[in-house]
């Protein structure tokens, strides 16, 4: 009888979890931000979620939830239940370079549920205008003759502008004084009025105050220029050829989300991306959006665990 009881059950739950999906979404769904409002991951969650809402008939709402290089938010959500009412925007440094980071995470970034990929946003070397060196070999000079003058900003331990500086710091074999800050806002204001001489960047941050004439770009570390700043050579260009990083923006779920629901949600962010008024609002922030085979679930899961790898040995070989 007990066994018969079991069979029944487990054949119940294998029939909810299809109907489930089917019903999915039928309340709002959060979406965890890990960073503060206002960031580049906010600004492309909050882009791509409404855009979502209306495919799925029912609104993702966006929770803030900031804290040790976003890693508190991402936790939280990880830890949530695996129904499709809680996901997540992660990004380069929250599935990348925190486990190199932070050795006692609580969760795997490999091991989440992928739902795509949202964005890419290149990453910038950019200076205070009251810094002297104006292009990037002068920079490159200027850091290995004056190791113990150069000051360098980011927007704390595991954020974007603090993982991509540790990467450049490392190839050029320099140590500047790193100035924390609690978000890029506060760094980059410090940096305008030239308290701090430095920092690495997302586009997405650093676009309007580089057309603006307040920040000195020195290159973009990508393979191309960004129509959003064609006037910035890329690294390359500028004699850096081996200084590339692109961060990049991504939704997740908790493990044990159905494959039903994910699905969905991928469905939704495909369309969010073919969309021409998300699309145009996304590139004219400079940011990149993922080709179609770049848009799959598969791709994003192969892709974490191999940016795990990449930040796993370049932050390694910085310390």
């Amino acid at each position: 009888m007990k066994k018969m009881l079991s069979a029944v059950l487990a054949l119940t739950g294998l029939l909810v979890l299809p109907a489930m999906a089917q019903t999915y979404p039928s309340k709002p769904v959060t979406m965890i931000v890990p960073f503060a409002a206002g960031g580049p991951t906010d600004i492309i969650a909050r882009f791509v979620s409404e855009h979502m809402s209306r495919t799925l008939g029912q609104q993702i709402v966006v929770e803030n939830v900031a804290g040790a290089g976003g890693t508190t938010g991402i936790t939280r959500a990880a830890q949530s239940a695996p129904d499709g009412y809680t996901i997540m925007m992660g990004h380069m440094g929250t599935h990348g370079a925190a486990p190199a980071l932070y050795p006692g995470l609580k969760y795997d970034p490999t091991a989440l549920v992928p739902v795509g990929i949202a964005a890419s946003t290149p990453i910038l070397i950019v200076a205070s205008k009251k810094f002297a060196p104006n292009t990037l070999q002068e920079f490159v000079a200027y850091a290995k003759a004056n190791p113990d003058k150069l000051n360098q900003a980011h927007a704390g331990i595991g954020s974007v502008s603090h993982s991509t500086c540790v990467m450049l710091n490392g190839q050029l074999g320099i140590k500047p004084t790193a100035v924390p800050y609690t978000g890029t806002g506060p760094a980059l204001n410090d940096m305008i009025s030239g308290q701090v001489d430095f920092m690495c960047d997302q586009i997405v941050n650093l676009a309007e105050q580089i057309r603006g004439g307040a920040v000195r770009a020195y290159a973009i570390a990508s393979p191309e220029r960004s129509p959003a700043l064609p006037d910035v050579p890329t690294t390359k260009e500028a004699g850096l050829p081996d200084y590339q990083v692109i961060a990049w923006n991504a939704i997740f779920a908790p493990v044990g989300t159905a494959p039903e629901i994910t699905a969905r949600l991928n469905d939704a962010l495909r369309k969010a991306l073919a969309d021409e008024g998300a699309r145009n609002r996304l590139l004219n922030l400079g940011a990149v959006l993922p080709t179609d085979s770049e848009q799959t679930q598969a791709f994003l899961g192969d892709f974490v665990k191999a940016e795990v790898a990449r930040w796993n040995k370049a932050l390694a070989a910085a310390k």
